[in-house]
């Protein structure tokens, strides 16, 4: 199936201009000296914020620097339907801009930024989805009365075609379901999943296709694990194998660092998160293609907090590629994103089953969208976790399985970082916890 069409709207290149007054307020803060930041608005879309660079009147925006996005909205065929829908008063759709100077944030409710100026921009959505489109690059006059035509503001926005694999789990991730590939109404199957209970010494549930694991693999798969004694609450042997249709296993997730209760509390901590490994096949045996770390967050976000890794090889470093914290209530999506400005950071995925893209990372030239997962919080009584996938990270089924993967660990997190106070479900608890200590 071809992958579904998404448009990525980009904001950057952002900078402001206001000529200094000859005898200034005494009141008046000066951008120059004063951190000043936006609002950028697309309809109904949610509200994002960027720092906006002061640059001195009289002067000029550098040339062949490399595009710094200030905000991305990623539209799907839903969500461009609607932006492109006919207004019924006849308006064209305006990207909308606020800035302001100050500190970003609210006090009781009420921004602490003083508005500046506004500018907004039309743009026309149809059919990027195919073809890359630029509605703005320069500057652009702004203000309120006597600024305007004085100050000015510079921004590039562009819009690009972003194709999307689209997968979605027909059920928990701990019962088992199978995935399908989505594209509109069209749903196939193409993967299983196999949840089971394992321990880090033994991986009792190896597939068909491994009947022996080598020495080397058992030793490293329980070098990621912790050295810790058994505490009093813990929740650990969780794992998913993700198996194509043919039943051959093209991917995996195990966790390797029990979710342990921090002393004295109900609560897993960012101090001692738990981990999984995510794995792909691989001679004969499975092969470390990254590390996700999950904890639960304290204060008034009480989210789930992450941390994901690429692993390039069973020796380097981990390179860091997501951290955020998802609402453990109503859930939320886990993001890997490379955008241009990380020019230091990987930027590529795995290709093929062949080297594991172990060499690839992080030297490679791709940037920009690499996956997105959608999982429910502990409201939802069923979570089926949706995953979209970048198209150029796809190449093989191993690729794709290795991000469906991943957003079970997301999601199965979700119930690991639980307040230990509250029940799992029976599919979550092992029958016989003594024996995976």
């Amino acid at each position: 199936m071809d992958p579904c069409p998404f448009v990525r709207l980009t904001v950057a290149n952002l900078a402001l201009k206001i000529p200094i007054a000859s005898k200034p307020a005494r009141s008046v803060v000066h951008p120059s000296s004063s951190p000043c930041f936006c609002k950028i608005k697309l309809k109904n879309l949610p509200v994002q914020t960027s720092l906006v660079p002061h640059i001195p009147d009289g002067t000029h925006f550098p040339d062949g620097q490399p595009q710094v996005p200030a905000a991305t909205f990623h539209l799907s065929k839903a969500d461009l339907d609607k932006l492109t829908g006919k207004s019924l008063f006849g308006q064209n759709l305006l990207l909308r801009i606020s800035f302001y100077t100050g500190r970003r944030g609210a006090t009781c409710g009420v921004d602490s930024g003083r508005l500046l100026g506004k500018v907004s921009v039309p743009i026309d959505l149809s059919g990027t989805d195919t073809r890359a489109s630029v509605f703005h690059s320069g500057w652009i006059s702004v203000g309120k009365d006597s600024m305007k035509n004085n100050s000015q503001f510079h921004l590039t926005v562009k819009a690009e075609p972003d194709p999307r694999f689209v997968f979605q789990f027909d059920g928990e991730p701990e019962c088992s379901p199978q995935v399908f590939q989505v594209q509109g109404n069209i749903r196939q199957p193409v993967f299983t999943c196999k949840f089971s209970f394992r321990s880090n010494n033994d991986w009792s549930h190896r597939s068909r296709s491994f009947p022996s694991e080598s020495t080397n693999s058992r030793t490293w798969l329980s070098s990621f694990g912790s050295e810790r004694e058994r505490p009093l609450k813990e929740r650990k042997g969780w794992s998913i194998t993700v198996h194509d249709l043919s039943g051959s296993p093209v991917a995996a997730a195990s966790m390797v660092t029990p979710f342990v209760a921090s002393p004295g509390s109900d609560r897993v901590s960012r101090s001692n998160p738990g981990s999984w490994l995510i794995l792909r096949p691989g001679d004969g045996t499975w092969k470390p293609w990254g590390r996700l770390e999950a904890w639960r967050e304290r204060g008034s976000s009480d989210g789930l907090g992450y941390r994901f890794e690429l692993i390039p090889d069973s020796a380097a470093a981990g390179i860091v590629v997501a951290e955020s914290t998802l609402s453990s209530s109503k859930g939320g999506k886990f993001v890997i994103d490379l955008g241009s400005a990380r020019s230091g950071s990987p930027g590529c995925s795995p290709k093929g089953s062949g080297d594991f893209g172990f060499g690839l990372w992080p030297y490679c030239v791709y940037r920009g969208f690499v996956m997105a997962a959608k999982v429910d919080g502990e409201r939802k009584k069923c979570s089926k976790p949706i995953v979209e996938v970048s198209e150029q990270q796809v190449s093989c089924a191993e690729d794709a399985a290795a991000y469906v993967a991943l957003a079970a660990a997301v999601d199965l997190s979700m119930d690991a970082c639980r307040l230990f106070s509250k029940k799992l479900r029976k599919e979550l608890c092992a029958p016989q916890d003594d024996l995976y200590l």
